[in-house]
């Protein structure tokens, strides 16, 4: 099976199961011989900032010495980056070799009346791949929610960890942030240390330190004051952590909470006796990167790709652009989901942009782009809709002007889309 039929074949699962709870992925993962058993994992649930969370806390870990897998969701270029080891994604050749072998497991469930879904196999691949690979520890993202989650099988880790709480999945997760939040809280296991982002909203923060309570898991709340910022530009941000100099290759204020969120728990990492020096921490640092997380692909001009796609994404993202684009026309091209909080995007970047250019990402849940250039228009922003993403990309850059910027935002599909595409536009610019 070829790399491409095997990525078919993984999209022929239902992407969710009617019924949500673990037995599928317990029974799936029993008849591959319950790798998850053999590792180790720092589990990380949340709304925003769980990809970066991990991918730092990921980075320092390799950088450290430790065989350290990396399991995200989704994926932005390459189906590959939600597999990682050590910085590396998984080579496709053993991506095919793992899938087919969970193919046939589900298939022997299938016979059974057992049907598992789609990021229960991807999980699955993972799960089987690390413990293969004979990781020292994983850090596993939670894909949607946690409670009910499919890393959610996994016995007690190390430390479970929860990001930064808002609005998002609300068909499935509950109305409110406080409900949100009880069900990210659902990683949390009995007797296992717990660390959540500085600044909750307070709901979530009342929710999460009564699940940790009723768990009796000692919960540490990261702190911002641990952290002070040197110096802040589309470089990236300089930290001073303790005595530690640290440079976050990540830009926004919401890029330091979760750099704070990260450090405290590589903290009660080193007080159970792994070894993080501080070289591990300023090399992890430096090495880490996660595209299409307010990424920099050109400082001049300057170009930004980022995926938000719910109000706390949206709100972080227009206060990111209002400091470090401060003064510039910004030509936005933004596309979203149907079924996402466009209204609340809308709202908190409409003063932000100069003109959006409207592009439905490349998903059958994609919003018609006329529709959503309309939601700009209404609220006073000019705004134009493209045939599609990479056409919005030509007419953003035909308006640059000299001390302007371009920001792609809205949605990881159209990031993955146009990554490629920009910076090609911006080598071909600069020759």
């Amino acid at each position: 099976m070829t790399y491409e039929e095997t990525l078919a074949k993984i999209d022929t699962y239902q992407r969710f199961s009617r019924r949500p709870g673990l037995e599928r992925m317990a029974a799936l993962l029993s008849v591959l011989g319950n790798p998850q058993e053999k590792l180790k994992f720092v589990h990380v649930a949340g709304t925003n900032g769980k990809g970066t969370v991990c991918t730092l806390i990921s980075s320092v870990l390799t950088a450290a010495g430790y065989k350290t897998g990396l399991y995200l969701s989704p994926h932005v270029c390459d189906f590959c980056e939600r597999i990682q080891l050590c910085g590396k994604l998984i080579p496709r050749l053993e991506f095919e070799n793992a899938a087919e072998r969970v193919f046939f497991a589900a298939d022997k469930l299938g016979q059974n009346g057992i049907k598992v879904n789609f990021f229960e196999v991807v999980t699955a691949i993972a799960m089987m791949w690390f413990a293969e690979k004979q990781c020292d520890v994983v850090v596993l993202e939670v894909g949607l929610g946690g409670r009910f989650d499919a890393t959610n099988v996994i016995k007690t880790p190390l430390v479970s960890v929860i990001v930064s709480i808002s609005l998002d999945h609300t068909e499935v997760l509950g109305n409110t942030v406080a409900e949100i939040a009880g069900e990210k809280c659902g990683i949390i296991k009995r007797g296992c240390p717990v660390v959540c982002s500085p600044e909750e909203p307070p709901e979530a923060l009342e929710v999460i330190r009564a699940e940790a309570g009723k768990c009796e898991s000692h919960l540490t709340e990261a702190s911002l004051q641990d952290i002070k910022i040197l110096n802040s530009n589309l470089a990236g941000t300089e930290l001073l952590y303790g005595k530690n100099k640290l440079n976050l290759p990540f830009i926004g204020a919401h890029q330091i909470r979760n750099a704070a969120t990260a450090l405290a728990v590589l903290n009660i990492l080193k007080g159970m006796g792994w070894n993080i020096s501080s070289a591990a921490l300023r090399n992890g640092f430096t090495a880490a990167r996660l595209p299409a997380r307010l990424e920099v692909l050109s400082r001049e001009p300057p170009v930004l790709i980022d995926g938000a796609h719910n109000p706390g994404g949206t709100a972080a993202l227009a206060s990111a652009l209002r400091y470090y684009l401060h003064g510039r026309k910004i030509f936005a091209i933004m596309g979203m989901m149907a079924d996402k909080d466009t209204k609340s995007a809308v709202e908190n970047l409409s003063a932000i942009f100069t003109k959006v250019f409207a592009a439905a990402p490349p998903s059958p849940r994609a919003m018609d782009a006329e529709a959503f250039a309309s939601l700009w228009r209404q609220a006073g922003t000019p705004a134009q809709a493209a045939e599609n993403g990479r056409k919005a990309l030509q007419m953003a850059f035909s308006e640059l002007g000299e001390n302007d910027a371009i920001v792609i935002c809205g949605s990881l599909y159209l990031a993955g889309e146009l990554r490629g595409p920009a910076i090609e536009i911006i080598k071909n610019r600069k020759k």
